[in-house]
């Protein structure tokens, strides 16, 4: 048998964890890494710590699914992890714990669910495109008007304005004011 090892997280730095441990600790974890960091922040550097330290026969535990992955797609990539490298996963409350043929086979159907849910997105979003595109509309955001990213250009070389300013005052985001100048410092 191997280590077992818990995985608490909590979203905002005034939440607690203690529920979280103590229902891991009575699980049986010998080491909890605990992150306080948004479950859409793909930067956990706790989890990837813990997917470092964890091998072949040990098991992960956490409180809730919600605590480990931060979407569908994350939560199947973890499963496949976990199933290649041998390692068990047991969720408290969801009441999974994938050494158990029961607990393999609901992990995998939900699994199946979410991807199959992914599948039918990603085909609608197609046919919605292609439906758009018939009509003569091309999908995707509408373009800045280049008015517009000129303005914020001289703006932001100016220097008497923030990022948030020029974005209120033009319109112009700061992915679409930092591109066009990425651009124009390549051209020169």
């Amino acid at each position: 048998m191997g280590k077992i090892f818990g995985y608490a997280r909590i979203s905002k730095t005034d939440q607690n964890l203690d529920l979280q441990k103590d229902s891991i600790l009575n699980y049986g974890a010998q080491v909890i890494y605990e992150e306080k960091n948004s479950g859409k922040n793909t930067n956990r550097p706790e989890l990837t710590a813990l997917l470092k330290a964890a091998s072949s026969s040990d098991t992960i535990v956490v409180y809730k699914l919600d605590r480990i992955s931060r979407s569908t797609r994350h939560l199947i990539e973890l499963a496949e992890y976990f199933e290649k490298n041998g390692i068990q996963f047991v969720s408290i409350t969801d009441f999974i714990d994938t050494s158990t043929p029961t607990g393999r086979f609901f992990f995998h159907v939900m699994a199946s669910i979410a991807e199959l849910e992914r599948d039918i997105l990603i085909e609608r979003t197609q046919a919605g495109l292609s439906s758009a595109r018939l009509r003569g509309r091309v999908g995707g955001r509408p373009k800045t008007k280049m008015e517009k990213i000129k303005r914020a250009i001289k703006l932001y070389e100016g220097k008497e304005y923030s990022i948030k300013e020029i974005k209120e005052m033009t319109g112009v985001s700061k992915s679409v004011l930092y591109r066009n100048l990425k651009s124009l410092k390549e051209k020169s």
